[in-house]
């Protein structure tokens, strides 16, 4: 058998579930687990390792570890952080370092960030403060990951932009001067985020002998799944350690590269494939109905403007989706609850359907799972890369939180009270939330007054068994006021609340899938906020100001870290709503799949960064060549060609697609994915009808 193979093909053609078997026949052969290296692109996409590690078949003890670039790197730092530290100019090389997450790389950028926008040098940019941090945040995390210089990232983003706007410029070298300071400020405290920890793997570790040696003895055999979404520099690595690795397995998929705007490089994934001793290309997914097989290829062939309209003969990809026209946007939402409902009702495990949107916002949210609930039907959702204080669940419980500490002067508006009363009291609806509220709550006096002290008739419109969970919250509150106030972390507040409250039956939160992994997701961001800004928690005598701090924050618009749980998150018996990219990057297939308001064009839009550029900041991009509209145009067109062949591989039944004329704004919508959809439906018209 050859050492190196590079097998490629799409989606579903049995690429990963090769990969397993050959991890069943190395250790089999008598390798070592730990001798295994499987590298993935994110921490998530293990699913089907992890899936396999636990069947009831798998070798005893044969736990075999999933990394990512990022956790190489901080493996290899943890172990030699005394070999690199002083030559990377850290000023306590002796001092053992800080790892630094997304969130917690936040809280240090924050600072930067803050005074530079107070000095007004980013007002010709119409963006928050916190999108200029994670833009700047990504702009040093692109130069790691292509090998390039700080200065490199700001001379790329002004060619690129060209003379278009002489305002661009100055604004390009703001953004690098805060970038320079964070990373200052990592080396003189010993700060390690995700742009650093690659910085040193690349620069300096792969340079160390005795590292060397140490992979070598670890490291005999590599499995390299989804190589499309990995990055230059894991490229890198992957042929700095090709000679001496007894056998490596490289699995590509064409048609994917969904995490270009995070770094991958499709195009140079392939450039290993001359390597490797072995190359085959895999051609026919499993468990694809011709008819959606059909559609990948119309697809593909319609949105890509390099391929040759070639349609071979096949069957009519018609009868592998349902086209609905609905005139208005809540009448598309209605015929997809209804159609998700009667197939629940014929016996499909809500598990098996996912409703996809281009962006999944509150309202669409709060209609879908509204609608669906009223027909028995469970929901869980994932909207990665949103701020934390947008999930409502989270807004809940930050304005119980607030309600909490009266002494930070804080006054959350009555709406967001009202909305917090009613979605962690299971008996409030809306209106009831509304007037307990009004009672209850003075924004000038903060504290929540009694239910007992409301007038009869209130009472009982409210109703009393609400009135009874109010009063416990209420009490639970004011306890921790008298007793606990100052001498709780944040996140041990947090989880209080939520395990001796909001969690218990007759609240919003006993049964909401949702909002228990929402507010899950919050303890641990507060932890690690704790953990990192206040590691040594016995010096600390009070904790409100540092409550109040990681709040504001919070409030301010902090980005969540991923969360592994949430993207592994499967209920057999829950609908999964989510953005499509969010789908793709779960790798997984269902039976059925909904695509609402296919007119829209978010379907095809790209996200706007003005202080930063996933194409311009890519290793293949000439560094002198201005980026113009003709290339944003066909860029566009990649970008929806990949994910609707990525969505049609993906679904094993039907596709159900809604469109809406009207948008939820009340405009007219003839977005690019619409007309596409058009093009099929005209051709094959006109097909049946030649005699």
């Amino acid at each position: 058998m050859a050492r190196t193979r590079f097998i490629e093909g799409p989606a579903g053609t049995g690429k990963t579930t090769y990969a397993i078997g050959e991890l069943r026949r190395l250790l089999d052969d008598g390798v070592r687990p730990e001798q295994i290296l499987i590298l993935l692109p994110q921490r998530s996409a293990g699913w089907p390792y992890e899936h396999a590690f636990t069947a009831p078949d798998w070798p005893d003890g044969a736990q075999i570890d999933l990394v990512t670039i990022g956790g190489l790197a901080r493996r290899g730092l943890e172990i030699f952080w005394p070999l690199v530290a002083e030559k990377a100019g850290f000023a306590y090389p002796e001092a053992e370092p800080q790892f630094l997450n997304v969130e917690t790389a936040q809280y240090y950028m924050w600072r930067f960030v803050n005074e530079a926008v107070q000095t007004g040098v980013f007002d010709s940019v119409n963006i928050t403060p916190f999108r200029i941090m994670t833009q700047v945040l990504d702009n040093l995390s692109k130069a790691a990951i292509n090998g390039f210089a700080l200065d490199d990232v700001t001379e790329r983003l002004v060619t690129a932009w060209g003379d278009r706007h002489s305002s661009r410029p100055p604004v390009y070298h703001a953004a690098q001067h805060v970038a320079e300071r964070f990373r200052a400020y990592c080396l003189e405290n010993n700060l390690l985020d995700f742009s650093l920890q690659i910085d040193l793997l690349v620069n300096y570790l792969l340079d160390e002998a005795l590292y060397r040696e140490f992979f070598q003895q670890n490291y005999r055999h590599l499995i390299a799944d989804n190589l499309e979404e990995h990055t230059p520099v894991t490229r890198d690595v992957i042929r700095w350690a090709w000679d001496d690795l007894d056998s490596a397995l490289l699995l590509y998929d064409t048609d994917a590269g969904y995490r270009v705007f995070l770094g991958a490089d499709p195009g140079g994934g392939l450039e290993l494939k001359a390597r490797c001793d072995e190359a085959e290309a895999w051609e026919q997914p499993y468990n694809l109905p011709p008819t959606l097989g059909t559609l990948a290829h119309e697809l593909g062939t319609l949105l890509d403007a390099d391929r040759p309209r070639s349609f071979p003969a096949g069957e009519n990809p018609r009868a592998g989706f349902t086209l609905e026209f609905c005139q208005f946007y809540p009448e598309m939402l209605e015929w997809a609850v209804n159609q998700v409902a009667a197939l629940v009702q014929h016996g499909v495990p809500p598990g098996e359907i996912v409703v996809l949107a281009p962006l999944l916002g509150d309202s669409l949210r709060f209609a879908l799972t509204t609608r669906l609930h009223e027909r028995g039907i469970r929901t869980v959702s994932h909207r990665p890369s949103r701020a934390v204080r947008d999930e409502p669940a989270a807004r809940a419980v930050l304005t119980l939180m607030a309600l909490a500490h009266p002494g930070w002067n804080v006054h959350p508006p009555l709406l967001d009270v009202a909305n917090a009363l009613q979605q962690v009291i299971e008996e409030l609806d809306p209106v009831r939330a509304w007037l307990l509220a009004q009672i209850v709550y003075r924004p000038g006096r903060i504290e929540l007054g009694t239910f007992d002290a409301i007038l009869l008739a209130a009472q009982e419109r409210i109703t009393y068994r609400a009135g009874e969970k109010y009063e416990r919250l209420r009490r639970w509150l004011a306890a921790y006021q008298d007793e606990d106030a100052g001498t709780m972390p944040p996140d041990h507040f947090l989880s209080r609340l939520f395990g001796e409250v909001l969690s218990q039956p007759g609240f919003g939160f006993h049964t909401n899938l949702d909002a228990g992994r929402v507010v899950a997701e919050l303890v641990e961001s507060a932890r690690r906020f704790r953990q990192t800004l206040y590691p040594r928690a016995e010096d600390v005598t009070d904790w409100i100001d540092i409550s109040r701090e990681y709040y504001e924050l919070v409030q301010a618009g902090l980005l969540a870290g991923t969360y592994v749980a949430s993207w592994q998150q499967v209920e057999q018996d829950a609908v999964f709503l989510a953005p499509a990219y969010t789908f793709l990057m779960r790798n997984r297939r269902v039976s059925y799949q909904f695509w609402l308001d296919i007119g829209s064009n978010a379907w095809w839009e790209r996200l706007e960064q003005p202080l930063t550029h996933p194409y311009v900041l890519a290793r293949g991009y000439p560094h002198d060549q201005m980026w113009t509209d003709e290339q944003e145009y066909f860029s566009r067109r990649d970008t929806l060609r990949r994910l609707m062949v990525g969505l049609v591989r993906r679904c094993q039944e039907h596709i159900y697609i809604g469109i809406s004329n009207l948008s939820e704004q009340g405009f007219e919508q003839r977005g690019p994915l619409l007309q596409t959809f058009q093009q099929i439906i005209q051709r094959y018209d006109q097909l049946e009808e030649v005699p």
